[in-house]
């Protein structure tokens, strides 16, 4: 493939931090490569638009290099805290880092995979992805975009023809390879390991390229590097809140730097606003609840600014780490404003509209997206009594400024509740039929739509 000058931007940025950092890899030799979703507008905004189906399963399913990125897949290494317990032994296992390339504004992505075989640091895992896992990352992953929350994009899934045993899912199930788009797969894990290790030449080393790479800043100055993680990630928590996401497993491990969502699980959207929801079924403490998820990122945010001491005196990385909660309050109320159509006032009044939607969602377990959907597209039925006399009041002295003339908002809320995913799931696993996972990811574009035409600006 002749890629046409200015479109395709390949870049190789991630070698300039040297071999300690990564160990290379060869993808798994699949029996088949079927390729059963391909993100095209993902791919015309990083100039990969133009391969033909043929040359997408032989660069996403065969893992031919992009030509002038990576020359080979590179795991990455990495440490963190998994349900608040330091694990030494982690690192990519079932995924690598493919190619580096330049989008249209010039932001280094990275394409790193999920499923492509096993690495140094699989363990006793086979390095790979159930397609099951697959699907459920494209459905996440589309519907946090259209919802406004930063995160990874899932680029392309291909079916490779293995049967994978499971010991928490009916087995043996099929097995798929994805490929994410991302801003950076650098982790705080990633700094956890350099500090447990002292490192301190790498801890700085890996701040410059931080600062460099996924900020635009040159300087290697480890402040400046939190404060730029405390803000995306107090956004990024905001965003959760507003989208009513429970991601499930916010581990050190699981949180970039850039504060960009990525690693999709066990994770649910909340069918009401239950603070105690939570997505996976080994989380039985809620430590990763719904409204327990700003605390979990402060944490892991927190574990940074540890593995940074080295590199700077504990009292102003404290000070910084003090500022998440004050980042935090008008992030979610921005986040919840956009997904309402309504411009913010003051801090005061927003704040004041946070708190009384979500004592009423709470109080009158109305579903949420039936919720955001109505007072957008109509401000708030009549049928919205009890409960929602103080939100209903509060709402009122906020200027629309989303526009209501898609037509997404004739028809019904767009979820993605458990039992949605299930059946389609269920569609693919029992007959082979892709319609419902289709169609799904066309409306989830229709709400994408409709809502990017809120002029209130996207948080992170």
């Amino acid at each position: 493939m002749v890629f046409p000058p200015q479109a395709y931007r390949p870049e190789r940025a991630i070698l300039s931090l040297g071999d300690g950092f990564w160990d290379r890899v060869a993808p798994a030799d699949f029996p088949e490569t079927r390729l059963r979703f391909r993100n095209d507008r993902a791919a015309r905004q990083v100039g990969l638009d133009m391969l033909d189906d043929g040359e997408w399963v032989r660069h996403f399913g065969r893992f031919q290099p992009l030509p002038g990125s990576l020359d080979a897949p590179l795991a990455l290494r990495y440490h963190g805290h998994q349900f608040r317990t330091y694990n030494p032994d982690l690192g990519d296992g079932r995924g690598f880092t493919f190619a580096q390339l330049r989008n249209a504004d010039g932001r280094l992505m990275d394409l790193g995979t999920k499923g492509s075989g096993q690495t140094p640091w699989s363990r006793f895992g086979d390095g790979r992805l159930t397609l099951k896992g697959g699907v459920r990352e494209v459905l996440a992953s589309e519907m946090l975009e259209a919802l406004g929350v930063p995160t990874s994009r899932s680029f392309s899934l291909i079916e490779t023809g293995e049967a994978l045993d499971r010991g928490d899912e009916p087995s043996p199930t099929r097995s798929a390879v994805l490929v994410r788009l991302s801003h950076g797969h650098i982790r705080i894990g990633t700094f956890q390991r350099l500090a447990y290790h002292r490192n301190e030449d790498g801890l700085r080393r890996l701040t410059a390229y931080a600062l460099r790479e996924l900020y635009g800043e040159d300087s290697d100055d480890p402040l400046r590097l939190l404060a730029l993680v405390v803000e995306r990630t107090a956004r990024l928590a905001a965003s959760y809140m507003a989208a009513g996401f429970v991601h499930g497993v916010l581990n050190s491990d699981n949180i970039n730097v850039t504060g960009e969502s990525f690693d999709y699980g066990p994770w649910r959207f909340a069918p009401t606003w239950d603070p105690a929801f939570v997505a996976a079924y080994f989380d039985h403490a809620g430590l990763y609840a719904f409204g327990r998820q700003p605390e979990a990122i402060h944490w892991d945010a927190m574990q940074l600014a540890v593995s940074l001491r080295p590199l700077a005196d504990a009292e102003p990385l404290i000070a910084i780490l003090d500022t998440f909660g004050d980042l935090y309050q008008p992030a979610v109320a921005h986040a919840i404003l956009w997904r309402l159509g309504r411009a913010p006032l003051d801090a005061g009044r927003d704040r004041a509209l946070v708190q009384a939607v979500e004592r009423a969602l709470r109080g009158t377990g109305t579903a949420i997206d039936r919720f955001f959907f109505d007072a957008y597209a109509r401000d708030l039925p009549a049928d919205y009594g009890a409960g929602w006399e103080e939100a209903r009041a509060a709402l009122a002295a906020f200027p629309v400024i989303g526009d209501r003339s898609h037509s997404f908002w004739s028809g019904a809320p767009c979820s993605m509740l458990i039992d949605e995913v299930e059946a389609i799931w269920s569609a693919i696993d029992e007959r082979d039929d892709w319609a419902p996972f289709h169609a799904k990811v066309t409306r989830i574009n229709e709400m994408r739509e409709a809502l990017a035409r809120c002029p209130l600006p996207q948080r992170g």
